[in-house]
């Protein structure tokens, strides 16, 4: 009997012998404009695994304008955002937090995340047989960059103020709301995102990382797993250095730039979590040809496939070449389990 992609996903992160790895594609606004019949036709042949399940909030978080729009978008926190290319989402040039003891009333804690309709949740998962994520990311390192700057951020973690480790604190307590309260509907994990790499290095040093944010991370999983929940994290850059400690608060699937680091260097984590991608979508998926698409699909599979423990996942982004893109499928679905 075939297996479903739930059943698919599962035996992957369990390392059991899935038939083939999921897939898992990732596309922006950038390319869905740039390439629509592309985009269709790539998952119209390799159809995704894994989906995301919106929230139905019974309240929403007031925001202005379009994120991927040209121009400014303000978020539920009250960051603003400035874009300057149509498709992609921009930078925050004027952070609300200018001085931690004054301006911390300034920000909006988006509490209507909280007012999910947990039926309607239920009923989407019911209706899909894929493996459903949490519509909710919580990013307690990258918000902060967006409410206080990230120059500014960087210098007060060497010698954090008070009402800096006491927003902190609530910042954590509201994203252990939300995410307590995803796990009390049907989605079969949940999920966070902070891109912690620079190209070369972590952007804090380790020890900084697990002096603040581990902390966090360990509490997230530990919701996940109390309610049977699988966990899943997103990070770009290289972040070699805290895969240890990844494994060892028990991440189940991590999406980072593999080849950014070296698909060699996270060979000793294989087995032990899930590699949710990717390929890498600087240099290959931009600027390859297929042929090299293929042969690093099969580098990837060769260093971390263990009878499951990665997905077939990319990002079709800005630049991505569409044959690029359904060469990372089919390589996947050629190689099997």
């Amino acid at each position: 009997m075939t297996a479903t992609s739930r059943e698919l996903v599962y035996q992957t992160l369990n390392f059991t012998g899935p038939a083939r790895a999921p897939r898992d594609l990732w596309t922006l606004p950038i390319a869905e404009k740039a390439y629509p019949a592309e985009v269709a036709s790539i998952l119209a042949m390799y159809p995704p695994d894994i989906t995301g399940i919106d929230g139905y909030e019974r309240e929403r978080a007031p925001t202005r304008g379009d994120q991927y729009a040209i121009g400014e978008y303000t978020d539920e926190w009250g960051a603003t955002f400035v874009s300057v290319q149509a498709g992609v989402i921009g930078e925050v040039k004027q952070p609300l937090i200018r001085d931690w003891a004054t301006d911390v009333s300034r920000v909006h804690i988006p509490v209507e995340w909280l007012s999910i309709d947990h039926d309607a949740v239920n009923r989407a998962c019911g209706r899909t047989d894929r493996f459903t994520l949490a519509g909710c990311n919580p990013r307690p390192f990258e918000q902060l960059q967006f409410l206080r700057g990230t120059a500014d951020l960087y210098m007060d973690l060497t010698d954090p103020p008070p009402q800096m480790v006491a927003f902190m604190a609530t910042l954590h307590a509201f994203y252990c709301d939300l995410l307590e309260t995803w796990a009390r509907t049907d989605v079969d994990a949940l999920r966070i995102m902070d891109d912690w790499g620079s190209q070369r290095s972590l952007l804090i040093s380790p020890a900084m990382w697990r002096t603040y944010f581990k902390p966090m991370y360990r509490d997230y999983v530990q919701i996940a797993h109390a309610t049977g929940k699988k966990f899943f994290m997103h990070s770009d850059g290289h972040i070699l250095a805290i895969y240890p400690d990844l494994v060892e608060i028990g991440v189940d699937a991590v999406n980072s730039q593999l080849f950014c680091m070296g698909v060699e260097q996270l060979a000793p984590f294989a087995g032990r979590i899930t590699f949710w991608g990717e390929i890498d979508r600087q240099r290959l998926l931009a600027f390859a040809t297929p042929d090299e698409v293929e042969a690093a699909v099969r580098h990837v599979h060769a260093q971390l496939w263990r009878d499951g423990g990665c997905i077939a996942q990319c990002e079709f982004g800005a630049g991505a070449q569409p044959a690029n893109v359904e060469c990372v499928f089919s390589t996947w679905d050629n190689l099997g389990g």
